[in-house]
């Protein structure tokens, strides 16, 4: 069972439990309500493995064959050559006798690079009606502010705010960036529970701007993960990315009371120091959302809560792939580490937690590690001073021993004194 299958099972039991309705429970996992009564239905017969799809594994049964699609391929890169997605499709079946429908024409043609999207007209805004259930959705952002004033460093509150009641969490860090990011996560996550989805902007800390590796071409993966996103993902919660600061004008809002009322009370407070903004901001949230925050459209409490035995840390943490080298070693930031134990492939993932401990996995084993402090030294190979080699005496047939070859060259010498 996957992250996605226990959030479902997870609303499927709010909903045997009479918490929430079957509408309510389709619009929090984006599926329709014939859907939910189908996975209500599963359940009940099959217990919680009802929640997995039959056919997972399983080619789909209205796939179309592959050699339609190559043959409808070959005609848009030749005979139908720039033809739109819906023209593709009109004349296709028009003279090919081809059924497809536009927009699977329009995915091939996408995929092969023969067509692009195209942007559509920007909607006029409208003012977003509140989440019904706590948890649904939490906006999440960085402020850079001089939360301090001169008596202290600069930082930066990494703050939340629950879009249908309100209620804020926050932590202050020196800067905004992926370990904030996931240190501040795990505290809301520890408090509240996972969400069902976090909305906050393009900031390169929760959106990726590298470009695409040719293992992620070949993956077909669309957009590169940046490290906090890819750990949302794995703990199957839903990213939302804001066009402008007034799609999420809620924590933008609330940075801007805080800027005013929060940098006051730490200044009555004589706050100086990050840790001390820390212990005051742990007494001064619960008493303002109890007074600020509102009670939302559905009791109901969507937040998953995490078991004793999961492990947070895996997921909030930096993830990087390294190649076993054949001395069995890899490097990972400049250092050596030589593994203890054969992996069962050369691909392993090198696990930075925010506590700075480091693990290995291959897969899902846990490999035995040793850091190489100092690198063997070379034997440096003195070169002796090479003595003349003696020559060695000539053999019994040598010219020097019959007398001919002195005979020949005293002759030559004579001949040349001549002249």
């Amino acid at each position: 069972m996957t992250l996605q299958d226990r959030i479902r099972l997870k609303v499927i039991h709010e909903v045997l439990g009479g918490h929430i309705t079957q509408k309510k429970a389709a619009s929090i996992l984006g599926r329709s309500e014939r859907q939910v009564r189908r996975l209500v239905s599963s359940v009940r017969e099959h217990g919680d493995i009802g929640v997995i799809h039959q056919g997972r594994g399983r080619p789909s049964n209205q796939k179309i064959p592959d050699d339609i699609k190559a043959r409808v391929m070959k005609l848009c890169r030749k005979r139908y050559e720039g033809f739109g997605p819906t023209l593709a499709a009109e004349k296709l079946l028009e003279h090919e006798g081809i059924a497809v429908s536009r927009e699977t024409i329009r995915q091939w043609l996408l995929e092969a690079g023969l067509w692009t999207k195209r942007r559509k007209s920007r909607q006029h805004r409208r003012w977003r009606v509140r989440k019904d259930c706590r948890g649904e959705m939490v906006q999440m952002d960085g402020s850079h502010h001089a939360w301090l004033e001169d008596r202290g460093p600069e930082l930066v509150l990494m703050g939340y705010i629950d879009d249908a009641t309100g209620e804020v969490y926050g932590q202050f860090h020196e800067y905004e960036g992926t370990e904030p990011a996931m240190e501040s996560f795990k505290g809301y996550v520890r408090k509240n529970g996972l969400p069902v989805s976090v909305y906050f902007d393009r900031h390169t800390t929760y959106r990726s701007t590298r470009r695409l590796t040719a293992e992620e071409e070949l993956a077909g993966v669309v957009q590169p993960l940046s490290e906090f996103e890819r750990a949302l993902t794995e703990l199957g919660v839903r990213v939302i990315h804001a066009y402008s600061p007034q799609a999420k004008g809620r924590i933008e809002r609330l940075f801007g009371t805080f800027q005013d009322r929060l940098v006051k009370e730490m200044r009555l407070q004589g706050i100086s120091t990050k840790d001390e903004a820390n212990a005051f901001l742990r007494e001064y949230l619960p008493v303002y959302n109890r007074r600020f925050s509102v009670v939302p459209a559905n009791p109901t409490d969507v937040h998953r809560r995490l078991g004793t035995g999961f492990n947070l840390d895996r997921y909030l943490c930096l993830k990087a792939a390294r190649t076993v080298r054949n001395d069995n070693t890899i490097s990972y930031k400049g250092e050596l580490y030589q593994l203890k134990e054969k992996p069962l492939s050369r691909r392993v993932t090198v696990e930075e937690r925010l506590n700075g401990s480091l693990f290995i996995r291959c897969g899902e084993t846990l490999l035995k590690y040793r850091e190489i402090t100092e690198r063997p030294q070379r034997v440096a190979v003195v070169e002796t001073s090479r003595q003349p080699r003696k020559p060695l005496p000539p053999s019994k047939n040598h010219p020097w021993k019959n007398g001919r070859l002195k005979a020949y060259i005293r002759k030559q010498v004579y001949a040349e004194t001549a002249k």
